[in-house]
């Protein structure tokens, strides 16, 4: 018996578990053991122990601090590479800096007072033989204050500023004089509160010793993108983490050296690889065959009700989605395409598709605007065709409540429009085939997995369809979705006039607002989007409130609503009902509006300090208008402050409005300006998949990762495995929703 309690706990601690308060029972295993245990990287990494004497040991405050920037194996903390580099290999005169110089400088304190009045500051004077500098600390220790006693000889490094007094360095770390000087750059990690660079950088160089660093690419496939075989993952992280004092700092800081493209090559390849072995797996999975019917069903019915014509792009991008949800694996498609171009009709189409086979299809929003503006075009189209569609949102009444889950779970809901809620553990359906998610970017992973285990078979997957209306650069598709199926609406309905943009600056808003007049007067309606609802005191933003006072009081006669995220439900959908109706003759909102409605009517839209926004938002909201056939004009109102003049940022946005309508050059723009995190959404959230490479200006490096990817997982897939689980271990998770 005493044997049997002897194995069960044994196998206990094989298995591992995780207990309170950031303490980690050990594991026995030496590969468990590196990934999961108590480790102290500086003192011993990993710290093995038998199962049958191992004992829970707290974590110190620098190893949570590993922990929370995800340095767990000694890989992560190899591949946690320098933001920068201090040059300690060399002493400097004085008399030879200049100002803006970071300088290391040896010299004897010659003053040293402790200054009081405003702000408490310690004044240090520095005498090296050639010159002199002012050291000031504005916080500081007794140890400090004597270790800067007049007399002794001391170390300083920092920045050299000039001013009345000379040169100085503000708050320079000092050392005794006399020691050694650094053989090589001393990096500079990025790093959180409770982990300090000296403990940072033991740690790092305990991992790059005990990583398992054995190259994964094989060297002819290197030579192709000009890397020698002799920069190894080893000797090139090795390089970057110790390089030599006479290495341009110039190559290193624009990650433009050879260490630098071994690194971000391999990461663009484990990119590749995991998305290309999660679109091989998902296609071992199965689906339901959502098949065309054989007679004339919804599906037909739907495309013949239609008061419109399909442009070629819709009939092409029908045609792909119909195709794929025919066949017995998942589809995994993003349908994007600019604002206007007419995606939720393809949305419909493809329910119907899937209502014809017997299936039942969810449609899931981020705002219940936007899911009611999805709600009332699917209702128009498919209720007159006999289809049941059910409505379901966190602020319904109790009874439509529980009436809507009823039709859900019997079926008789062919299709379900509602946002978050549609993923609640009480919403069962009883046979869904095809979930569609919009403006997908706006989910966490999270949410989208759980809406495609609503289907309740463990042997089939749904079909998955999400919607962008924010084009996807191709750098961006080739990289981040390549797992994906991508489907592009590049065309607008005939009849759209395009939309005049104009950057004013807020000076100039009584011409704004006798502008909104004049189309008032031809019966016209606007919107006027605020960035926030209540007063800032660090952004000094107009808000929404005082704009909507502003306006009524300017246009008397004029009914002025007001819509902003923090009004009751009730309240959101009275104003949208006025507006939508005309009788709201200005729509005073904050960007709960960026997506979903619809009001032809509307011909001029003004968004209140445009600086502030997003490329993509920006056009986004500009989209609001424009969608009847009166000309329709954009009005970016833009405020400086005290500067001068607008940021470097915030005019490029600016321009790009001004020049461009078309939604796929404001996204390239907008990549260009801002980078790949607005695009990604939840994919991106927390650990980024790419932390060095950067998609635009290493796009050989990405088309060289494509090419590799198939080959490397054909013909050696146990290198390719050991790479993916290198570089990204679980972050490859992201792929799967």
């Amino acid at each position: 018996m005493a044997q049997q309690r002897v194995q069960q706990s044994a196998a206990t601690f094989r298995q591992g578990r995780t207990g309170v308060h950031g303490v980690m029972i050990m594991k026995s295993t030496p590969r468990e053991t590196s990934r999961r245990c108590c480790v102290d990287p500086v003192q011993n990494w990993p710290m093995p122990q038998s199962p049958l004497t191992a004992t829970v040991k707290p974590l110190t405050g620098p190893q949570k601090a590993l922990r929370k920037l995800g340095l767990v194996r000694p890989i992560d903390l190899a591949l946690h590479l320098p933001l920068r580099y201090e040059d300690e290999t060399r002493l400097v005169k004085l008399r030879d800096v200049r100002e803006g110089d970071v300088a290391q400088v040896e010299g004897r304190v010659t003053h040293a007072e402790v200054k009081l009045g405003g702000h408490r500051q310690l004044l240090v004077t520095l005498d090296d033989g050639s010159g002199t500098c002012l050291l000031r600390f504005f916080t500081f220790y007794p140890s400090q204050q004597k270790a800067l006693t007049v007399g002794n000889q001391i170390r300083v490094r920092g920045e050299v500023r000039g001013g009345f007094a000379g040169l100085t360095m503000m708050h320079p770390v000092v050392k005794a004089a006399g020691g050694e000087l650094a053989t090589a750059l001393t990096p500079v990690y990025p790093t959180v509160a409770g982990l300090p660079q000296t403990y940072l950088r033991r740690a790092v160089q305990a991992g790059l010793a005990r990583a398992e660093l054995s190259d994964t690419v094989p060297s002819q496939f290197l030579q192709e993108i000009g890397l020698h075989p002799s920069w190894s993952l080893r000797q090139a992280l090795s390089f970057l983490h110790n390089p030599a004092p006479d290495v341009s700092l110039e190559t290193l800081q624009e990650h433009s050296h050879p260490a630098w493209q071994r690194l971000k090559a391999e990461e663009f390849l484990a990119q590749q690889l995991s998305q290309l072995q999660s679109r091989r797996a998902r296609a071992r999975l199965r689906a339901p065959m959502l098949a065309e019917a054989g007679s004339p069903g919804v599906f037909e019915r739907l495309l013949a009700a239609l008061p419109f014509q399909l442009t070629v792009a819709q009939q092409r991008v029908v045609a792909e989605i119909a195709r794929d949800i025919g066949r017995p694996v998942p589809m995994h498609r993003l349908l994007q395409g600019d604002v206007g171009a007419g995606k939720t009709v393809v949305a419909a189409l493809a329910a119907a598709q899937c209502i014809d086979a017997g299936w039942q299809c969810a449609l899931m929003a981020p705002t219940e605007i936007l899911a009611t503006q999805h709600f009332a075009k699917l209702v128009s189209w498919l209720q007159p065709l006999g289809m049941t569609v059910a409505w379901l949102t966190g602020s319904q009444k109790a009874r439509e409540r529980r009436d809507m889950l009823a039709l859900i779970a019997s079926g008789q809901a062919a299709l379900v429009v509602g946002t978050h809620a549609l993923i609640q553990d009480k919403v069962q359906f009883q046979r869904l085939a095809l979930a569609i998610i919009d403006e997908q970017h706006r989910f966490g992973v999270a949410q989208r997995l759980a809406l495609r285990g609503k289907l309740g078979s463990q042997q089939l997957e749904p079909h998955l369809l999400m919607m962008t209306a924010t084009p996807i650069p191709r750098t961006l598709a080739m990289s981040y979705y390549a797992d994906l199926d991508v489907s592009t609406i590049d065309e607008l309905p005939p009849g759209r006039t395009p939309i005049v943009t104009k950057v004013v600056h807020d000076a100039r808003r009584d011409e704004v607002i006798a502008r909104i007049g004049a189309q008032l007067a031809q019966g016209r309606q606007i919107y006027w989007v605020c960035p926030l609802i209540e007063e800032s005191e660090a952004l000094d933003l107009t808000n929404a409130t005082e704009t909507h006072a502003q306006l009524s009081a300017a246009l008397p006669g004029v009914m002025v609503g007001l819509l902003h995220s923090r009004m009751p439900v009730a309240e959101k959908k009275a104003v949208m009902s006025l507006f939508v109706g005309g009788q709201l003759g200005v729509l005073v909102s904050t960007t709960v509006i960026e997506v979903g409605v619809d009001v032809p009517n509307a011909s001029l839209m003004v968004i209140e300090h445009a600086e502030r926004f997003g490329l993509s938002q920006l056009h986004q909201l500009r989209g609001r208008v424009g969608r009847g056939a009166a000309a329709s004009a954009c009005v970016l109102l833009y405020a400086t402050g005290d500067a001068p003049r607008l940021g470097e940022t915030a005019r490029e946005r600016l321009k790009a409005m001004a020049q461009s309508n078309d939604g796929f050059e404001i996204a390239r723009r907008d990549l260009e300006i801002r980078g790949p995190g607005e695009f990604m959404g939840a994919r991106q959230s927390g650990d980024a998949m790419l932390r060095f490479a950067d998609v635009v200006e290493d796009a050989q490096l990405l088309d060289w990762a494509r090419r590799l990817a198939p080959v490397l997982l054909d013909q050696h897939p146990a290198l390719a495995e050991q790479h993916v689980q290198r570089w990204l271990g679980s972050k490859s998770d992201y792929l799967k929703a």
